[in-house]
């Protein structure tokens, strides 16, 4: 008799950084960082810190499934956030690191629960969407750079409508997606997202120092609205 899919829950440890802006005494916003496919948290923090408000607390996750990536001096350790086989899992994981610890830094008073913003490249993109749309209470405002959007985003009846604030950047010419593609996304979130702004640049897949300032611009004005 054979039997598949059986299976049994096992424990692993989530890496994330954290940066606390000095003499922080009360409970700060919090930039969610979430790296893109091969990359890791050390990147995302440096990318977070460079377009974060000086008074916000900044956490960089680092995705679960390792492996190695092709680089100009040999190969060297990535991560990713997906896998092909049972991706909902991966989400799911995706979710509940995001939800534990906003919990824990809730609990230790660091953050304002009402001030959480999301921040992903690549990858992230369209994971940060998926964690929005099925938590928009939990969010405040999202920055999507060089990725996609849920491919689920019409038929899955958990998302709700999402109120939160939307910035969403993208290069003309992008090695991974046609330009054609970035343009359907944008449409779509903008028909779906009553706050989304949106901005084309002259690049690749990557996050330049145009759109370094562009985020910056963008966070100090949603400062200005609180």
């Amino acid at each position: 008799m054979l039997e598949t899919d059986l299976n049994l829950t096992a424990e692993i440890k989530l890496y994330y950084d954290l940066f606390i802006p000095e003499k922080q005494d009360a409970p700060a916003p919090l930039l969610l960082a979430v790296h893109g496919y091969g990359a890791h948290k050390r990147y995302m923090m440096r990318e977070a810190r460079a377009v974060a408000p000086d008074d916000f607390i900044v956490a960089s996750i680092q995705a679960p499934h390792q492996h190695y990536r092709p680089t100009d001096d040999g190969y060297r350790v990535g991560f990713g956030w997906l896998t092909d086989y049972k991706s909902d899992e991966s989400v799911r994981l995706h979710h509940s690191f995001a939800l534990r610890l906003i919990e824990n830094l809730t609990e230790k008073n660091l953050i304002n629960k009402t001030q959480i913003y999301l921040f992903g490249f690549s990858q992230a993109c369209a994971l940060n969407f998926r964690f929005a749309f099925t938590y928009p209470e939990a969010v405040r405002g999202i920055v999507g750079v060089c990725g996609g959007i849920p491919s689920d985003l019409d038929d899955n009846e958990i998302y709700k409508n999402l109120e939160a604030e939307v910035l969403y950047l993208y290069g003309d010419a992008d090695e991974f997606y046609p330009l054609e593609k970035f343009q359907t996304f944008e449409r779509k979130l903008k028909n779906d997202l009553p706050n989304f702004q949106s901005k084309r640049y002259a690049a690749k897949h990557e996050i330049t120092n145009e759109m370094r300032e562009d985020m910056k611009v963008w966070f100090n004005n949603l400062i200005d609205k609180k």
